[in-house]
């Protein structure tokens, strides 16, 4: 596809601050046409970005000037689904909530279940490492990863891992898993399936101030229990979740926490009692417990539509993911509600609390001059902060676009060139998602002199 009107709906992803029309974006629909694609990209020294739904909330899948976008949506298969190895084969469009409803029926699932679960897709989390409300206990995309077939950005095909855990050398899949585009295209994957908990405890727990429910969850951590999610949404994204999806919470309140136990239903009932003992210590407005799947569900719903219903406050708004230490959760959320102030801006915040992993949602009117600007000076003054207190930039967006220039707040010089040279080891023309990560702007002048390599494959016209 070439034409502007084909190409406008690539033009950004998730961050929708940051906008560049591709020059063609490819659709292939088998994995041998992938391969092909990128061995031409090769040849011809022509950038190219891998894309899924376009979920990615760091620039990560936006375009480069001058390159094709390579559209995955249609390698969509689950190609193999064995539940006595309790391993999924997938192609890279497959859709992240496919894979649990295919091995339901056998009574497992796909852990990972980032917010965009129903649309975003394996292959954008694997490049980004993808978490969601339940890393807590599982972990990220990469603990889920056993095996992966890809095509590296000189064409070479690799294939790492196995049906199995037990393996002998370099974990080159969890080197793979987070590279943000920049190695490659994944183009099969095998993910390790879980049994479903047998019993869940849902509880959701009201409280007076955002730092408060801060600190219930590192009592919570403190109590030596592991819950499935830990999850707190502000007055802001409580407000939001009313709207669109009709959410019931508990009146005056300005934070929420979503606690979740899962497992073995001796398990649940034992920690329960410890759960609620430890909630109650921390003095909630108010307690609502799931008694049911419909009731657990009507809790998950306001958060899970969180980020799109922020939406109906704002026409626009930037979202971050630094991690801050559990312990200093409270303080972190005191802080960056005093930072938003200062800056005149609204600030939502929704986030996994168990493992420190903040969502500010910085909200703002892209028509006023000067707001995009003071959102991301904001945006900024947040990250620098939770690395001050030992923590991150991102936790699973990424950095891609937007979070470049704050790399070297957090790693040295010599740690950012050691990164270069195991990108360069896959990847030496830099032509893979080339100008995401890394500090220095924009991606290498690539393309050579004369007629632009699609101009003499006649795909493309200047006319």
């Amino acid at each position: 596809m070439t034409r502007p009107e084909q190409l406008v709906a690539y033009e950004s992803d998730g961050l929708t601050a940051f906008r560049t029309r591709p020059l063609a974006v490819a659709v292939p629909e088998t994995a041998e046409e992938v391969i092909k694609l990128v061995r031409y990209c090769h040849a011809e020294r022509l950038p190219f970005v891998a894309r899924g739904s376009g979920t990615s909330l760091s620039g990560g899948s936006l375009p480069v000037e001058g390159g094709i976008v390579i559209a995955l949506n249609r390698l969509n298969r689950i190609l193999r689904l064995d539940p006595e190895l309790r391993i999924a084969v997938v192609e890279p469009g497959v859709v992240n909530t496919q894979v649990s409803v295919a091995a339901a029926p056998y009574g497992l699932h796909f852990a990972p279940d980032p917010s965009s679960q129903t649309i975003c897709t394996i292959g954008g989390n694997v490049a980004f490492n993808s978490g969601g409300a339940h890393c807590l206990r599982y972990g990220m995309t990469s603990n889920h990863v056993l095996g992966l077939k890809a095509v590296l950005a000189t064409g070479e095909v690799v294939e790492w891992g196995s049906q199995s855990r037990e393996t002998v050398g370099p974990d080159w899949c969890g080197l793979f898993s987070g590279n943000e585009g920049l190695f490659g295209i994944a183009i099969e994957i095998t993910l390790q399936l879980l049994p479903k908990a047998e019993c869940f405890h849902t509880v959701l727990a009201g409280y007076h101030t955002l730092e408060q429910a801060g600190e219930a969850v590192a009592a919570v951590v403190a109590s030596g229990l592991l819950p499935g999610a830990m999850e707190i949404m502000d007055a802001l994204a409580l407000e939001a979740a009313v709207a669109a999806v009709h959410a019931e919470y508990p009146p005056n309140c300005e934070a929420v926490l979503i606690v979740e136990l899962e497992g073995p239903r001796e398990v649940v009932a034992a920690g329960r009692e410890r759960l609620d003992a430890t909630l109650a210590a921390s003095k909630p407005v108010a307690t609502l417990v799931a008694r049911d799947a419909e009731e657990r569900m009507a809790i998950w719903k306001g958060r899970k539509c969180a980020f799109s219903a922020v939406g109906r406050l704002s026409p626009d708004f930037i979202v971050q993911d630094g991690v801050v230490p559990r312990q200093r959760l409270g303080e972190a959320l005191r802080r960056v509600k005093e930072m938003s102030q200062e800056a005149g801006l609204r600030c939502a915040n929704v986030f996994h609390a168990g493992d420190g992993n903040l969502h500010p949602l910085i909200l703002y009117n892209g028509r006023e001059e000067g707001a995009l600007q003071r959102a991301e000076a904001l945006a900024g003054r947040i990250l620098k902060m939770c690395v001050e207190m030992g923590g991150s930039i991102t936790g699973e967006h990424g950095v891609g676009m937007e979070k470049r220039d704050y790399l070297p707040v957090m790693f040295t010089d010599d740690e950012i060139e050691f990164m270069k040279r195991v990108r360069h080891a896959f990847d030496p023309l830099e032509i893979a998602n080339p100008g995401k990560m890394f500090p220095e702007a924009g991606a290498p002048a690539l393309q050579q002199h004369g007629l632009h390599p699609l101009e003499r494959a006649g795909v493309l016209s200047r006319e």
